[in-house]
């Protein structure tokens, strides 16, 4: 008699900090994470397009969209790796990057993820881990419109791009070095 397995139920979160071509790059590197997707969430516009969110105009801002086993890493795990990878303390900006598509930002599905996100963003706040207060926005989840197939695994076909090198490559390290233990395994 053959046992049938039941697939692992996923677990789908959605980020926004700045870049999304940064937070794909490291994301891909988290054990546990099955697939990472860049694109775009939280804006008045279907379907739009990388040049009309980088006009600052369809409110949307650039995300990632991940579906992770939550057996292997948790939400709580994703958010801690996300509050260290980008600046969330910037209004409408990371780095150079300035307008509300580089918005620090979390999508959340359900009351859990909500509580999860607010009760870190408090613990964050009340440790002094950043110079000024944290302003990510934690959101309902809305649509989510993947974006176009030449932003997908950007870092990784085109890392000797200078952008890739000097914006993307240091958070791919940063990433490397504070969580080595939540590294794909022979990532």
């Amino acid at each position: 008699m053959t046992k049938t397995m039941e697939p692992a139920t996923l677990g789908t979160a959605i980020l926004g900090g700045g870049c999304f071509w940064c937070l794909e790059a490291v994301f891909r590197e988290v054990e546990g994470v099955v697939s990472v997707t860049s694109g775009y969430a939280g804006g008045h516009v279907d379907a739009p397009t990388y040049r009309q969110v980088c006009e600052g105009t369809t409110g949307h801002a650039e995300v990632v969209k991940l579906e992770f086993d939550p057996a292997r890493v948790s939400y709580r795990d994703l958010l801690e790796i996300f509050f260290v990878i980008h600046d969330p303390t910037t209004l409408n900006r990371q780095g150079n990057d300035i307008g509300t598509q580089y918005r620090s930002v979390i999508f959340v599905s359900d009351d859990e993820q909500l509580h999860t996100a607010l009760a870190l963003i408090e613990e964050l706040g009340e440790a002094r881990i950043y110079p000024h207060a944290i302003v990510t926005r934690v959101e309902r989840a809305v649509p989510f419109w993947p974006a176009e197939v030449e932003h997908h695994e950007y870092y990784a076909n085109h890392s000797d791009q200078p952008y890739c090198q000097y914006v993307v490559a240091p958070k791919v390290s940063k990433f490397r070095e504070k969580f080595a233990n939540r590294r794909r395994r022979g990532g």
